[in-house]
């Protein structure tokens, strides 16, 4: 029996059915490993399934200690499960942890849990959880930690809880909390979820930045004050605005040292620039920064001419320009489609973002979803739009488009704000700096918001357009749309789930949702002697890996 035969004769079925669609190229590698790893196949396994040898970790002797500075917005902390920014997240993430870890290639690591089944419905899951690990005050992390933090996860009384409705399955909609027998204990180390539906996003729901655990001690607010957590690092300084600091706990041996590596880092210096990328430059130049969050635009040649390293993702990482429906004129579905007609997402993308992406399609399911389905490109007729406009009683209406100061999302916005006008729409641009744009950027009539990317495309319209969760900016509410939501996180096939997709991506576009322009690379540079930060898709930081050469 080969290694391939030994790992088909134990794995989930739907795994078996995922291995045979990427073979077939019916879905992309990185995201037959994100399906397979999240019904408990293992890395190596996932890849020994399809005939394809693991990838080598890079096996680097890095060097221990020294000091990483990197340039990044430093946003006000809070309770992560209402945690909106992944900057706000990679901070805590220096003592906070993870049940699951997301990775560049897709997969899922073992993190808090030591692994975890699905049978085969999936609508129940076993959880391992690690053992040998604890918080950093010296309690024991086990079990009841875990059943604690995916009850606070659920009560989606709490408002801005976005975790609430990632775990709808367990969630009792009579009372917004933890359904009765949701979950079962069986040991210190073993809890058994049991699902009201099918859910196979679940486990990777638990990876996104949200869903960081928190001690039981913790009583809300910003998790810095008081940073019990099992991670290797803790805040020494937090100066929102200006810098914030993580330190190595000299007092906490960390788990994951024998299992991992790390941490290598003494010290991680996240140093404030504000979002004019021209003042990251002068950084640059001065020595003052090892490393960007982000690299954006012209900026992205900029660091290259100046010989730092560069690192490109492909991603679903994207900006939507979003109508909120609970405002005036746009609850008007004549209003949204005639705004949605007069821009060119081809023109956003190459004025707004350097043509460095892929243009979408005004429905926010990325082609390099499992679930993507091809519908066709976005309407654009400028002359009908106006005239749809004209009958819907608003074609001398003031329309103001409000965007923060970020130079790419601002020029996004300015491109399409542009065409507007030149289709004839009366309309205004409203710039706003970040500390004054993030307190409101749900409730905007009409503004401009960045997404991260999600690994299923079923989990970005659980978050963003499922009616009445805590994300959905566009205050958008269509139970056929939920209806077929419900149905699309049921199916494991990807074919069949791609045939529901396909009705939700024509219910988004015919209800004028979102104007979503591109879908992004994502660039970081860096000096050559940093080692282990190269751009992750969805911007974590995983601090362990990190390392600077003296």
């Amino acid at each position: 029996m080969t290694y391939q035969d030994k790992v088909r004769a134990d794995v989930h079925p739907a795994a078996l059915m995922y291995a045979e669609e990427e073979k077939s190229g019916r879905l992309s590698r990185r995201e037959f490993l994100t399906r397979a790893t999240a019904l408990g196949l293992a890395a190596p396994m996932a890849y020994g399934l399809i005939g394809v040898p693991t990838p080598a970790r890079a096996q680097e002797d890095k060097p221990m200690g020294g000091t990483l500075r990197m340039e990044m917005e430093t946003r006000a902390l809070k309770d992560p499960r209402v945690a909106d920014w992944s900057q706000i997240a990679n901070v805590y993430r220096g003592w906070l942890e993870y049940l699951v870890q997301y990775e560049r290639d897709g997969s899922l690591t073992p993190m808090l849990l030591e692994s975890w089944e699905a049978n085969e419905d999936a609508t129940q899951f076993t959880l391992n959880v690690r053992q040998g690990v604890t918080w950093n005050n010296g309690d024991p992390f086990t079990a009841e930690d875990v059943v604690y933090n995916i009850t606070r996860w659920c009560d989606g009384t709490v408002e801005g809880n976005s975790m609430a409705g990632r775990m709808a399955a367990l969630v009792d909609p009579d009372t917004n909390q933890l359904r009765e027998g949701a979950i079962e204990t069986v040991d210190d180390h073993t809890i058994v979820l049991n699902l009201s539906a099918p859910d196979i996003a679940i486990i990777v729901n638990t990876a996104d930045y949200p869903a960081a655990l928190v001690h039981p001690s913790y009583s809300g607010g910003d998790p810095s004050e008081n940073p019990v957590g099992t991670g290797p690092y803790i805040p020494e300084e937090v100066e929102i605005g200006v810098r914030v600091t993580l330190v190595k706990n000299p007092d906490h041996q960390w788990w994951g040292t024998e299992v991992f590596g790390g941490p290598y880092l003494d010290r991680i210096e996240y140093i404030d620039y504000g979002t004019d990328p021209a003042a990251v430059v002068s950084a640059v130049e001065s020595g003052e920064i090892d490393i960007t969050y982000q690299s954006v635009g012209d900026f992205i040649e900029i660091f290259n001419a100046l010989g730092w390293t560069e690192s490109e993702v492909v991603t679903a990482s994207t900006i939507t320009v979003r109508f909120n429906q609970a405002n005036a004129p746009y609850d008007n579905v004549d209003v949204r489609r005639a705004l949605q007609m007069a821009v060119s997402n081809d023109i956003v993308l190459e004025l707004g973002y350097n043509d460095r992406g892929v243009v979408a399609e005004n429905h926010h399911v990325c082609p390099i979803h499992p679930e993507y389905a091809d519908i066709g490109p976005a309407e654009y007729d400028p002359e009908a739009a106006l005239e749809l406009l004209t009958s819907a009683g608003h074609a001398e209406t003031e329309f103001e488009l409000i965007s923060i100061d970020d130079a790419w999302q601002a020029t996004s916005c300015d491109a399409v704000a542009a065409q507007l006008r030149d289709a004839g729409v009366n309309i205004t641009r409203t710039v706003l700096p970040g500390s004054t744009f993030w307190n409101d950027w749900l409730t905007y009539p009409f503004s401009a918001t960045e997404w991260n990317m999600r690994p299923l495309g079923v989990q970005i319209m659980n978050l963003a357009y499922k009616s009445g969760v805590a994300w959905n900016e566009t205050a958008y509410s269509n139970p056929d749309f939920d209806a077929a939501l419900a149905e699309a996180g049921s199916i494991a096939d990807a074919d069949a789930r791609r045939e529901v997709m396909a009705r939700m991506e024509e219910m988004l576009r015919a209800d004028g949702v979102v104007i979503q322009p591109y879908w992004r690379s994502l660039y970081r540079h860096y000096r050559a002697e940093v080692m282990g930060a190269e751009m992750h898709p969805t911007f974590e930081h995983h601090h362990y890996k990190w390392a600077i050469q003296a």
